[in-house]
C-alpha cells in the first residue's frame, strides 16, 4: 500500500497544473489608478489562487462595455453606477455584483482664481460638460439648491476636453470633472482648481465605479471567486501601498508620471475595502432621486440593479 501511495504522489506531481478558468473583463477606459486593484490581483497571482485566468481589456469605446456584456461577449465590466439604473430602466439584462469605487469621483470645477464661490454664483455662467443626461440632472439638482434652474447657465458640449476648457476660459466651470484627475491635472500646469462635490449639494451618495454582469449568470462561480480575489487584493494594496505602486507603473511605462502619482494617492481611500458588499439604502435612494430627475420612470427593487452574491439564499 505504502509502495502504491508513493508511486500515486510521484505520478500527480508529474502530471500539468490544473487549467484555470478564464474570465474576461472589460475597464471603463484606459488604465489608470482607478483600477489598482485589478492590477495587483492579475500581477500579485491572487486571481490564480482562486483558480482564475482574468484578461482587462480597455475599451475603444467607454460606452461599449455594459452593452457587450449585455450581449454576453464578456462576463464582467466595470460601470457606474449611475448609468446602471439608466440602462435597467433601457431593459439591459446587467446587475451590479462588486463596487471597485465606493464614491463619487464626479463634482464640479472651477479655477481656484474664479469669483465663482458658491453654486449660487453660476447664475449666468457657462458650463462644460462632456456626457448629456447625468450630468446634466446632476448639475440641477446642486443648482436647485441653492434656488436656480439649469435655464440660469449655459451648458457647453466641451467632449472630454473638460480641463483645457476651463482654463482657456471658454467656459467658467465644469460638470464632470473626477476630484482623482482634472484636479490634479489643473494644479500640475499651475492653473489650480476648486470642486463643489455633489454628495454635499443635494445629490445622494453612489459608487462612482462598480463591477457588472449579466443577469443569466449570477450564479456562475466564477463570480464569487473573482470578487474574493479582489477584495484580498484591495487589502494587500491598503498595506502596501508604495509596492503597489511599483506594480501599476510596471504595468504600462506611460503610467509612470506625476498625474498617475497624485492619482494614485487621492484614489486608494476611495477604493471599496468589501467590494462584495451591498448597501441597499444607497441604490433605493439613487434610484428615487433620478425619478425625481427625469431620468427613470420608476424606482425598481433594489434587486434589480444589485446583488450581494454571497447573500443567503
Amino acid at each position: 500500500m505504502l509502495r502504491f501511495s508513493a508511486f500515486a504522489l510521484t505520478l500527480l506531481l508529474a502530471l500539468p497544473a490544473m487549467a484555470q478558468d478564464r474570465l474576461t473583463v472589460l475597464l471603463d477606459w484606459f488604465v489608470n489608478p482607478d483600477h489598482a486593484p485589478l492590477i495587483i490581483a492579475q500581477d500579485r497571482g491572487f486571481f490564480e489562487r482562486h483558480g482564475l485566468e482574468v484578461e482587462l481589456i480597455a475599451p475603444a469605446d467607454p460606452n461599449d462595455p455594459p452593452k457587450l456584456v449585455a450581449a454576453g461577449q464578456a462576463e464582467i465590466a466595470v460601470s457606474y453606477q449611475p448609468q446602471l439604473h439608466l440602462q435597467v430602466a433601457e431593459g439591459l439584462p446587467l446587475r451590479r455584483i462588486g463596487t471597485l469605487v465606493a464614491t463619487p469621483l464626479n463634482s464640479l470645477v472651477v479655477l481656484a482664481e474664479s469669483p465663482i464661490e458658491s453654486i449660487a454664483d453660476l447664475d449666468g455662467k457657462k458650463v462644460g460638460f462632456s456626457v448629456g443626461g447625468f450630468e446634466d440632472a446632476l448639475l440641477g439638482a446642486m443648482l436647485a439648491e441653492h434656488g436656480l434652474g439649469l435655464d440660469a447657465i449655459e451648458l457647453v458640449n466641451v467632449n472630454f476636453a473638460l480641463s483645457p476648457a476651463l482654463v482657456t476660459g471658454q467656459v467658467d466651470a465644469v460638470i464632470g470633472a473626477f476630484r482623482n484627475f482634472e484636479l490634479n491635472q489643473l494644479d500640475i500646469i499651475e492653473r489650480p482648481g476648486r470642486a463643489f462635490y455633489p454628495e454635499e449639494e443635494g445629490v445622494p451618495a453612489y459608487d462612482e465605479l462598480i463591477y457588472v454582469a449579466h443577469l443569466d449568470n449570477l450564479g456562475d462561480p466564477r463570480l464569487q471567486r473573482f470578487m474574493v480575489a479582489v477584495e484580498e487584493a484591495t487589502h494587500w494594496l491598503m498595506n502596501h501601498p508604495d509596492e503597489g505602486w511599483s506594480i501599476f507603473t510596471a504595468y504600462d511605462m506611460d503610467l509612470d508620471d506625476e498625474l498617475n502619482r497624485r492619482a494614485w494617492a487621492d484614489t486608494l481611500p476611495r477604493l471599496a475595502l468589501s467590494p462584495a458588499g451591498l448597501d441597499h439604502g444607497r441604490y433605493a435612494r439613487f434610484a428615487a432621486f433620478l425619478v425625481d430627475q427625469g431620468l427613470i420612470e420608476e424606482a425598481l427593487p433594489v434587486s434589480d440593479y444589485a446583488v450581494d452574491l454571497f447573500a443567503a439564499n
